[in-house]
């Protein structure tokens, strides 16, 4: 019997057109949810099936036959879909664009599905070549996996104190409770055995039968916490999923959570899009750190959207598929679990006045550790040698005499940020982005961190001819090549993001410091992520002002978690703990940020903090969107914005006083032009969520009618404005 299928695509015209769904004609069976191969314009593309109708919506001339459904692949629930459906509106982009993204590339290339020959009814179906072979390695794997269970050490769980026992029982009474729960928010200092209160319920939730879903905010993060997951949980079955995995890889783990055959996913951002039949529990780690927040494409927040989805899930209901592991769990809900020891101030905000649940945890959970003393050490006046006071030199030294790991934080990457001629001026500016090349010394080449330029290092000034060039400022490359002159007989390494490109680099140096086979591990704020380093007792930061003076208001608060989170790598356990201590360097140490700092209290700072956004009219207590544009000159860009604008006023006047939004005028970005493009930007701000967003969907209406040359797009709840 012919239908209509009204089908997603990851087509940008998508957000042009009614709901952005493509009616095709469809003469076999078909479901909601089933991925499909269909003809657009000349291209074939995967597309999801959204809806499925009698009547199509555009004329019968212009119904055009979807080419074959994909075999093999269970259709995606309609608890995902009505996810995906919800961020799609609050992004405001096609479900296409928001659906088809979240699934593994190999799914969505039309080149790698193969056709059956049609069959009576004269459709034919798509056989995805890579899910056979999926299916086989998770077959083998498992069988493997099995076979080594038995043999792997399981640590022994901590006992819990007070807190963490009453911080489970929260958790685990939200599952069942009989009214939505709240989000958790899992607050304690570092070291206070956070992690300990998940693994517990996460135990639980896989004892009911359901999965778990961990998100952390960084890649090198997943294997230290999947080993932790494998030796305490020794009979569930753990998967990750994250951007560092091959296509092959990274469709197998994604299909073994879609079919229910693992109890535990843990990933990056991208994993809150996974599609996981039997969800019972999401753990949101470091819940205040900005790397949840997607960047490029659908710009969303991992962490609001894990909230959204434990919101949704309560509502659904299970069902038995064919061997998929599908069971319904009515009455009970998904407690959603944010964790951190510096959350970030919308979640905050959102637990001071009630409508997140705080748990706090305000001790180390391990009787041999304590919070380490933090010091400030003034620069200026101070006698320095390599960027080292000698407080800090001296403090390194001690600790390495006692074969005691030290850890030197430098958020700066590279040997120096800038080469300069000291005869004319010459700076090593990037040729295509307005930012300065950084000197790297390992291959003797200027690197652009930006658009990814590379030039051997002139041997003169391109300027004047001047053949001494000198490197200004540090690098993690500069600062480790400084201690390796001052300690020789140290064990030095580094980690940052050029040391660990390699797979496996960064676990490998991060275990070299749990074996104490490191003395001092030089890195950027990879070192202040969640490792729990057993045996430091030093943390020294090199430089931390630079941040106090950035015209970013979010500026001070990631410094803060920054400095907070990598002090926390200090004390948490060893033989003299108690002695544990931080030294930051820095040329304002009567800063208010520091003051709260040296007495770990958050809480203290975020009210200070606070404070300023309330006076300001800043978020979290406004709501903002941000309209970007690209082009080839700023002119150019400038110009659309302008147009843009004026449509926005327009559109606010029609609207009425219902609906409060201020547009501000445009101005370049910060970095102004990134491999060769010029951008530009325009703030949008209300102290009303819902008047944002209406004002929105009408502007954005207008802007697409605009049919405009120069490149934009619209990001709502933007990290950095």
């Amino acid at each position: 019997m012919l239908s209509i299928l009204r089908i997603a695509l990851d087509t940008p015209a998508a957000a042009v057109i009614g709901d952005g769904l493509y009616d095709y004609r469809w003469a076999g069976p078909a479901e909601v949810g089933q991925l499909v191969l269909a003809p657009f314009g000349s291209r074939m593309l995967v597309g999801l099936v959204a809806e499925i109708t009698d009547a199509a919506t555009i004329e019968p001339q212009r119904l055009r036959d979807a080419t074959a459904t994909v075999a093999g692949l269970a259709p995606l629930s309609s608890e995902w879909l009505t996810f995906v459906r919800f961020a799609a509106r609050y992004y405001h982009r096609s479900l296409g664009e928001v659906a088809l993204p979240s699934l593994p590339a190999l799914l969505r290339r039309p080149d790698r599905y193969t056709l059956s020959p049609p069959s009576a009814d004269g459709t034919r179906v798509a056989h995805l070549p890579s899910i056979d072979r999926a299916i086989k390695r998770g077959e083998r794997e498992t069988a493997a996996d099995q076979e080594t269970t038995p043999i792997r050490g399981v640590a022994d769980p901590l006992s819990l104190n007070a807190m963490q026992s009453h911080a489970l029982a929260v958790v685990l009474g939200a599952r069942t409770a009989a009214t939505l729960p709240l989000p958790i928010l899992l607050y304690g200092v570092t070291g206070s055995g956070k992690t300990e209160v998940y693994l517990r319920a996460i135990g639980e939730t896989i004892a009911a039968g359901l999965q778990a879903l961990v998100l952390v905010p960084e890649i090198n993060l997943t294997p230290q916490l999947e080993e932790t997951f494998r030796q305490r949980l020794p009979h569930a079955r753990v998967a990750s999923l994250h951007s560092g995995h091959a296509e092959g890889r990274r469709l197998l783990q994604w299909w073994l959570a879609h079919e229910g055959k693992v109890d535990v996913l843990l990933g990056t951002r991208l994993a809150v899009m996974a599609s996981l039949p039997r969800l019972g529990l999401i753990v949101v780690d470091e819940e205040h750190d900005a790397s949840y927040k997607q960047q490029e494409g659908l710009r969303y927040s991992a962490r609001d959207l894990a909230i959204v989805r434990a919101h949704q899930g309560r509502e659904r209901t299970g069902r038995e598929g064919e061997g998929r592991e599908r069971r319904g769990h009515e009455g009970q809900s998904i407690p959603v679990v944010l964790a951190s020891a510096t959350p970030s101030m919308e979640t905050w905000v959102r637990a001071e006045r009630g409508r997140y649940r705080k748990v706090v945890l305000s001790e180390r959970a391990s009787s041999d550790a304590s919070l380490p003393t933090i010091r400030l050490v003034p620069l200026l006046r101070a006698k320095t040698q390599h960027g080292l006071t000698d407080a800090v030199r001296d403090a390194i030294a001690d600790r390495v005499a006692r074969r005691e790991p030290v850890l030197v934080f430098h958020n700066r990457r590279g040997y120096a940020p800038v080469l300069a001629c000291g005869a004319c001026g010459w700076l090593s500016d990037c040729p295509r982005c307005s930012v300065h090349a950084v000197f790297h010394q390992a291959d003797r080449r200027l690197h652009c961190h930006h658009c990814g330029w590379q030039q051997r290092v002139p041997r003169a000034c391109p300027s004047c001819g001047n053949t001494d060039l000198a490197a200004i400022g540090r690098g993690t490359q500069r600062v480790e090549e400084s201690l390796r002159s001052l300690f020789p007989s140290a064990r030095i390494a580094r980690i940052d993001r050029d040391s660990t490109r390699r797979k496996g680099a960064a676990a490998g140096l991060l275990d070299a410091v749990h074996l104490g086979d490191l003395d001092i591990l030089v890195g950027t704020q990879m070192l202040a992520k969640g490792h729990d380093f057993r045996n430091v007792t030093l943390v020294c930061v090199l430089d931390a002002d630079s941040a106090l003076y950035s015209h970013d208001f979010r500026a001070s608060e990631r410094l803060f978690s920054n400095l907070m989170q990598v002090a926390g790598r200090a004390g948490r356990g060893g033989a003299r703990s108690g002695e544990a201590e931080v030294l930051i360097q820095t040329r304002a140490p009567e800063h208010p940020l520091f003051g709260a700092l040296v007495e770990h209290d958050f809480t203290r700072f975020a009210a200070s903090l606070l404070d300023e956004r309330r006076r300001a009219g800043l978020p979290p207590f406004s709501h903002q969107a941000v309209l970007r544009a690209e082009a080839k000159t700023a002119e150019d860009a400038l110009a659309f914005l302008n147009a843009a604008r004026a449509q926005g006023v327009c559109i606010g006047e029609q609207l009425g006083s219902t609906t409060k939004v201020t547009l501000y005028d445009p101005v370049p970005m910060t970095i102004a032009r990134v491999a060769g493009v010029e951008r530009a930007q325009l703030l949008v701000e209300s102290s009303v969520r819902p008047a944002l967003h209406a004002f929105l969907d009408a502007w954005l209406a207008a802007l697409h009618a605009m049919r405009a040359r120069t490149r934009w797009h619209v990001e709502i709840d933007p990290l950095d404005i």
